[in-house]
């Protein structure tokens, strides 16, 4: 439902006035990786009061102004500040400005002005999940079908977005103020039970864009009862394994949607779940100790990604990465990913891509078995050059699983 408000008076005093508050949102973090990397070079410009963040790279809309409806619990905001997404190479012009957040509906609008110029008013661009209780930061978002047409790409329509925040702006009182302390609203509080005006929908969140295929089951090799039931040894060699991983979603989503209008092809022993979903290598050979903690752990398999055809040299694929000899290495829980990297027929050996985070007692062996589940993987420098600085270093990519087989009576 919608959000009540603080302090809310009775439905005697329904439209009151609200200021100050702030909208918070980066669209889809896929979105600004494409229009800032290395194939539309493009930019973002902010102006008229909107910001972007430094880090996450987030756009912040100011001087909300609005109202409260004391019978409905809703707020209806409209904030200053116009974005600007460019690039000459992709020869695109798209500015969004007049943000309208209205937490009946549940949705965002905007101003969109297309590459000829024409502007479109009041355009609803995102679902927004209804806030619960006081707290309107972190609001699962969906983006509409207009605003996939207005990115550029189907792909987008339907699609997580990022998660939304609006928040009341704190200004220090002034001593010498004559009005005194205002009675306005800084809040959501809890939601009334009558309110059920925002549409149903999805609650799940998106800063990455969209939570990443784990590759269906089977991802890891089970312990039988026919297996041995001799001890295991506390190190050895590993008689199989498989590793599952996606690399990052919304960088398979860029691969296959436009404007790359790519191809994802895994082989070599290598597989990708469907739906665009995530890559199982197989056949893992390598080392263990349980005592000592460590695992090394290298994969058959490869998987190419290739778009942007007509736009590399002459006249051949932009983009054309091929990720292979992938190796996932632990001490404790710590470690990192290494893999042979093709980009645009250049080979380098063993690059370092990703540093590794396991959880704890992943490397404690059971029924021949060890597991690792939900091993998070960050991107390091050499691997933000293995994508060609379309993610920067520290992108959290997609997790990882990962199952070795300590004997052949294991699998």
């Amino acid at each position: 439902g919608a959000a009540a408000l603080a302090g809310a008076p009775g439905a005697a005093a329904a439209d009151r006035p609200l200021s100050g508050y702030e909208l918070t949102w980066g669209i889809k973090d896929s979105y600004r990786s494409y229009v800032t990397g290395p194939y539309a070079k493009g930019t973002f410009t902010t102006a008229d009061g909107a910001v972007r963040a430094s880090g996450d790279g987030a756009f912040t809309f100011t001087e909300g102004q609005g109202t409260y409806n004391g019978t409905t619990h809703a707020v209806h905001l409209t904030f200053k500040g116009t974005l600007t997404a460019e690039s000459s190479a992709h020869r695109f012009k798209r500015v969004l400005s007049d943000f309208q957040y209205d937490s009946g509906t549940g949705v965002l609008t905007a101003d969109l002005t297309a590459d000829d110029g024409t502007t479109r008013q009041d355009v609803p661009f995102a679902e927004v999940a209804a806030p619960t209780g006081a707290d309107m930061t972190g609001l699962a978002t969906k983006l509409t079908t207009q605003a996939g047409a207005f990115l550029g790409s189907d792909t987008y329509a339907g699609a997580a977005g990022d998660p939304l925040s609006v928040v009341k702006k704190e200004v220090p009182a002034s001593p010498s103020s004559s009005t005194g302390p205002s009675t306005e609203p800084s809040s959501p509080s809890s939601p009334p039970a009558s309110a059920s005006s925002s549409p149903t929908q999805s609650t799940g969140t998106s800063p990455s864009p969209s939570a990443p295929a784990t590759g269906g089951t089977g991802t890891s090799p089970s312990a039988t009862a026919t297996g041995s039931s001799a001890p295991v040894p506390a190190k050895g060699v590993l008689a199989d394994g498989r590793l599952t991983w996606g690399v990052k979603a919304s960088f398979r989503s860029y691969v296959t949607g436009s404007p790359a209008k790519g191809t994802i092809t895994a082989s070599g022993g290598a597989s990708q779940a469907s739906g665009n979903g995530a890559f199982t290598f197989t056949d893992a050979t390598g080392s263990y100790d349980t005592q000592a903690g460590t695992l090394a752990a290298a994969f058959k398999g490869a998987v190419n990604f290739k778009g942007h055809k007509g736009e590399g040299k002459d006249g051949g694929y932009g983009l054309d990465l091929t990720l292979s000899g992938v190796e996932a290495s632990f001490s404790g829980t710590s470690g990192r990913l290494t893999a042979d990297v093709t980009s645009l027929g250049k080979l380098s050996k063993g690059v370092v891509l990703a540093d590794l985070k396991a959880p704890a007692g992943g490397l404690t062996p059971k029924d021949g078995v060890l597991s690792l589940s939900g091993v998070s993987v960050t991107l390091t420098d050499a691997g933000a050059t293995a994508f060609s600085g379309f993610y920067p270093k520290g992108t959290v990519l997609d997790p990882l699983n990962l199952s070795a087989a300590l004997t052949d009576g294991a699998e």
